[in-house]
């Protein structure tokens, strides 16, 4: 039996990573069905593109009630994983899913982790300390931003003309790989 995932957006992404756990949930081999989608606002691409394709989406703007109204959302759901969500979850929820909240990281953690380091801070900060190495973690989320424990990472150089932006580039190709095996590796490990 495939476990059913939920994938909580943000207000503003495109949903590159939203798509690839859409798209591996397709499969039949996939250890895992989309459940649901839950967005702050039913305008943002990564939202359009969920309405457009006829996946099941809940729009849920914080504020009052914010945690019994997501988990309302999420009842049907046996693993969660964020994709450009960058708020901190209500305990109640992380509570509701001990070891079964997924996020992924632009970086390899736990370098360049931590409030106000997701998009292009990120990148921006691996080239001003001149790494040569960059990539991105998937990891479970806990209530300190990028502190849970590294499931999968995947690697890419950094190049001596990389700019932000064709780092994020090489990074989120990595990151689209890498999400939906973590999700499998999960998956697998609580079947062992």
């Amino acid at each position: 039996m495939r476990e059913r995932l939920g994938i909580l957006i943000g207000p503003k992404g495109r949903g590159t990573n939203m798509k690839a756990l859409a798209n591996a949930c397709g499969d039949k081999e996939f250890p895992a069905v989309l459940d649901v989608i839950v967005s702050p606002k039913a305008d943002s691409p990564a939202a359009e593109y969920a309405i457009q394709n006829g996946l099941n989406l809940e729009v849920i703007a914080p504020g009052e009630n914010y945690a019994d109204k997501l988990l309302d959302a999420l009842k049907g759901c046996t693993i969660l994983c964020l994709a450009g969500y960058t708020r901190l979850l209500p305990t109640e929820v992380l509570d509701r899913f001990p070891k079964a909240i997924l996020n992924i990281h632009p970086a390899l953690l736990p370098k360049y982790g931590g409030k106000g380091m997701y998009g292009m801070h990120v990148h921006e900060a691996i080239l001003a300390n001149q790494e040569r190495e960059s990539g991105c973690s998937v990891h479970y989320v806990t209530p300190v931003y990028d502190e849970g424990e590294v499931i999968l990472q995947m690697r890419c150089p950094v190049l001596d003309d990389d700019t932000p932006e064709t780092l994020a580039k090489r990074v989120l190709e990595l990151e689209v790989q890498a999400y939906p095996e973590a999700v499998k590796k999960v998956i697998d490990g609580r079947r062992s």
